[in-house]
């Protein structure tokens, strides 16, 4: 790692993991939520960050879109205390902005921005930190990488070819000699749909196996796949998690990628 950068203090904070992808629209931002809020139903004290400055979504998927965390202090020394549902803590630039109004930052601000999230905010004791990454490898990822010690990446795709060509981008980031955060592995969003009334029918509308391939490309395991559920996207509009819907091939998916990273994460 780097070391010409100066590290942000995470005291309490044992595992910082990033769920990132080379692409928007793999379902990035679902699977960072609701593998935070999957860890936390195992009993462990979980946080999540949106660090997409730019288009940050978790409030919204979450339901908390009017939620204003509360702030102690004053000036430099301000603490912000994070917006806590379904037992994780969350933070956002999204509870702080008009959400009908667009940021036009360059990235130094952006950058300075997300550095004020992790500092300023009162984390306490967490197990696992989990941070959703915008798409791409760009300003955002670099202050990310470079000012917290990351136990891992997480890389999500779909088993598409495009989006598995997007993917490689994000994950040849973290192998970069300058940076070398490890790999925990892949998780595999949309990976088959099976219609509610056919249950018994699997139908590999993006292909199959790209998940399992691109972990093999990198010398890591493929965490888990989920299957393309109605109900799934239907739950994030209405700001519920996965496990407020009743799919069981869902639930059974985050539970056991969220047993898979604890393992590996340690």
């Amino acid at each position: 790692m780097n070391t010409l950068f100066e590290k942000i203090p995470m005291e309490g904070v044992k595992n910082i993991i990033v769920v990132a992808s080379g692409k928007g629209g793999v379902g990035k931002s679902t699977v960072a939520a609701n593998l935070a809020i999957a860890i936390a139903r195992n009993g462990y004290k979980a946080a999540l960050v949106d660090a997409d400055i730019f288009g940050p979504s978790i409030p919204k998927m979450l339901g908390i879109e009017d939620a204003r965390p509360d702030v102690t202090g004053s000036g430099d020394k301000e603490m912000i205390f994070p917006i806590v549902k379904y037992g994780v803590s969350i933070m956002s630039i999204g509870f702080f902005i008009d959400r009908s109004q667009s940021l036009i930052w360059r990235g130094p601000l952006a950058s300075k921005a997300l550095t004020q999230l992790f500092e300023n905010t009162q984390w306490g004791d967490i197990d696992y930190m989990i941070i959703d990454f915008p798409p791409g490898t760009s300003d955002i990822q670099l202050t990310t990488v470079q000012k917290l010690n990351l136990s891992g990446a997480i890389i999500v795709t779909t088993p598409q070819e495009i989006s598995l060509n997007d993917a490689r981008k994000a994950a040849s980031m973290f192998e970069n000699k300058d940076l070398k955060v490890p790999i925990i592995g892949v998780i595999e969003n949309m990976s088959w749909f099976t219609p509610a009334n056919h249950p018994d029918e699997i139908y590999y509308i993006f292909g199959k196996g790209g998940g399992l391939r691109l972990a093999g490309e990198f010398n890591t395991s493929l965490l888990g796949q989920i299957p393309m559920v109605l109900e799934v996207g239907e739950a994030a509009e209405k700001g519920l998690s996965v496990f407020s819907q009743s799919n069981h091939q869902a639930v059974e998916a985050f539970e056991q990628i969220a047993a898979a990273v604890i393992t590996k994460a340690g």
